[in-house]
């Protein structure tokens, strides 16, 4: 490949993998437990076994840079949000110039899968913000567009500065990550408090972390959950990392394990039909978001 740092054709190819990893969509729960307690070690790494080789490479890549230390830096790069001034319109169609070459069996935009997703949540009678959640959830991922690797823009999220989970996938490659060699990160809650609350926590560099720090003045708490914790399938496929949450992270992940099944299983080939579905959402952006945000 032309690009060690990008090793998949397209962004897609990691939410595939995951399809394949989570076949069955997670119902929200009244309790916070693993969608399936029951599934055993070997069969979780037959998902390991059986992936493309580019998604191993991607897994290599991410598990061994998202250290402790790459991540605080990111967050100093970043989140000062200087880089752009756009409306959320703006920012949709820049995302659309994100091309992804994983799917050649379909010319859809990135702004079209959003609409399927958040169509299937309004289909489904749910809230004006859980719909306007399924239009933007993956707008962080113009982090592509500002040259970051694939492997700090998308992937499975977890806690840096403490012990990885064994749950979360290709965990041998964390081998690679120099907080593997610090002994203080390698305890249960390394740098953290039990019960702290994930607010507290830092997670692995991405998409998620990005939007809900552009997004999170202007949306309800399960919407910031949502987009901020959409990619942590440790901890709301799995159950893992309860030791760091406290009572209000385990409310708001019913909301997390909520929007999940609409993340991974409402793309089609089907275009939805802009012109008629327009109207509807510009007045719902228009509802919660100013006319401009700093990204």
């Amino acid at each position: 490949m032309s690009n060690s740092n990008e090793p998949l054709a397209g962004l897609e190819e990691w939410e595939d993998f995951l399809k394949v990893r989570y076949p069955e969509p997670a119902k929200p729960e009244t309790n916070f437990q693993a969608t399936d307690p029951e599934k055993k070690k070997e069969q979780f790494r037959n998902y390991e076994s059986d992936a493309r080789p580019s998604v191993r490479e991607f897994y290599r890549l991410n598990h061994r840079h998202q250290s402790y230390d790459f991540v605080q830096k990111k967050r100093q790069d970043f989140l000062s949000l200087n880089r752009r001034e756009m409306s959320i319109w703006e920012a949709l169609d820049y995302l659309n110039t994100l091309v992804d070459d994983s799917d050649p069996d379909t010319d859809l935009s990135q702004l079209d899968h959003l609409v399927q997703t958040a169509e299937q949540i309004r289909a489904d009678g749910h809230p004006r913000w859980f719909i306007l959640t399924g239009l933007i959830h993956d707008l962080g991922k113009i982090l592509c567009l500002y040259g970051e690797p694939q492997w700090a823009v998308v992937g499975d999220t977890f806690p840096v500065g403490c012990a990885w989970s064994n749950r979360i996938v290709f965990h041998q490659f964390f081998a690679y990550n120099p907080d593997s060699n610090n002994k203080q990160l390698q305890t249960k809650l390394g740098v953290y408090e039990e019960g702290c609350g994930l607010d507290k926590v830092t997670m692995s560099w991405g998409h998620d972390e990005y939007l809900y720090h552009v997004t999170k003045d202007f949306l309800p708490k399960p919407a910031q959950y949502m987009i901020r914790y959409h990619s942590f399938y440790p901890a709301h496929r799995d159950g893992e990392y309860n030791y760091l949450m406290n009572d209000e992270d385990r409310e708001m992940f019913k909301w997390v394990r909520a929007f999940n099944p609409y993340d991974l299983y409402t793309k089609s080939h089907q275009k939805p039909n802009w012109n008629e579905l327009k109207p509807f959402y510009n007045g719902l952006v228009e509802e919660y978001f100013p006319p401009k945000l700093r990204f």
